[in-house]
Parts: C-alpha cells; sequence; structure tokens
C-alpha cells in the first residue's frame, strides 16, 4: 500500500521528495525497497531525496552537453572514460548521488574529474555540498540556458568562468552549440568552431 502511494506521489511531482532524519542504514534499507525504473535516490546528511527520472528536455540538453564534450576531448586527444550516472556515495561523508553525467580524465581514477548536472526543476540536497563530499575536481550545472562551472579548491567549490580542467574550451562556442535544436548541426558546428577546414 505504502509503495502505491509513494509511487503516485512520485510521479505526480517534478519536484523531489525529501525524507529527513535518516541514519545511512535505515537510507540502504529504503534504497533497496524503492530501486525501481524511474527513479532516482540521492542522500546527505541524513536526508533522502526521491526524485522522477527527468523528461525529454533534460535527456536531450545531457545528450547534447555529453557529446560535444567528448568531441573536445577527442579533439585534445586525452585519455579519458564516459563514467555517465555512476553512483559515487561514501558511507563516512553520509553521501550517495548520481550525476547525470560525469568524466574521468585519465586511466584508474578513484572518482570521476568531471560531473555534469541539467538542472530543470528546483528543491533537493545541496548537490554542490554532495559533490564536495565526494571530493569531485569539477562540476557543471546547466540551468536555464547557462552554464556555471564549479571548481574545487581548498575543499570548497568556486564559480568560474573557464574551466580548470579543460582551459582551452570556448565556453561561448559550446553555449551556442548547446541552444542549437537540432543535434546534428549542433555537433557540425562545435566542430567547425574549434577545428576549422
Amino acid at each position: 500500500m505504502t509503495a502505491i502511494l509513494l509511487d503516485r506521489q512520485i510521479e505526480s511531482s517534478p519536484e523531489p521528495i525529501l525524507i529527513p532524519e535518516l541514519t545511512w542504514r535505515e537510507f540502504k534499507a529504503t534504497e533497496q525497497l524503492i530501486d525501481r525504473p524511474g527513479v532516482r535516490l540521492s542522500f546527505l546528511d541524513g536526508v533522502l531525496e526521491i526524485r522522477k527520472m527527468p523528461g525529454k528536455r533534460h535527456e536531450t540538453i545531457k545528450g547534447r552537453i555529453g557529446a560535444l564534450v567528448e568531441i573536445y576531448l577527442e579533439f585534445l586527444e586525452l585519455d579519458f572514460t564516459p563514467t555517465e550516472s555512476m553512483t559515487l556515495a561514501n558511507e563516512s561523508q553520509q553521501v550517495k548521488r548520481e550525476a547525470d553525467k560525469s568524466y574521468e580524465l585519465g586511466p584508474d581514477r578513484e572518482h570521476p574529474d568531471l560531473v555534469i548536472e541539467v538542472v530543470v526543476t528546483s528543491g533537493g540536497i545541496d548537490k554542490l555540498e554532495a559533490y564536495k563530499r565526494l571530493n569531485i575536481p569539477e562540476v557543471w550545472f546547466w540551468i536555464g540556458d547557462r552554464l556555471l562551472i564549479y571548481i574545487l579548491r581548498e575543499g570548497e567549490y568556486t564559480e568560474n568562468v573557464r574551466s580548470q580542467l579543460l582551459p582551452t574550451l570556448d565556453l561561448n562556442l559550446l553555449h551556442r552549440c548547446i541552444n542549437i535544436d537540432n543535434h546534428g548541426r549542433s555537433l557540425r558546428e562545435f566542430r567547425a568552431g574549434f577545428n576549422p577546414k
């Protein structure tokens, strides 16, 4: 009965459901009970966030950003691994999070170097605090039609106008190409922008 009610609540709400005051053990037990398609769980400082998987707009932007980033990483001939939305968790830091996209920029990394979040709804746990505890060096947020870049320095994130990991990336070109409606044209214009014929 409770599972059916929770399913209906998740389906009807674009905003996340927050359940406070859980221990890590209670979170892990709840996580097993709510392990179902279309639902993403995050945890920070005793607060469980239950979020319905995002819709087409979110997934399209996420895919476009990922495709553009991978074109650029390949152009630079970097050794990278797309780790997508792998689960990142640390019991001692009381945190569990799944990014929209993530990348290891080098071989045999302990965790991703770059995490990308596409934000289409508000509310929920503090994502930057979660990534800080997971020691992610750089986090990008796409909010509305803007890219915000946060770099971890001395244990705190600071917003920056350039990527520290990809300092030669033309962010104006990236912005413009993310906002092009046609995916194929977006990729072609991006390639042409940094690899002129």
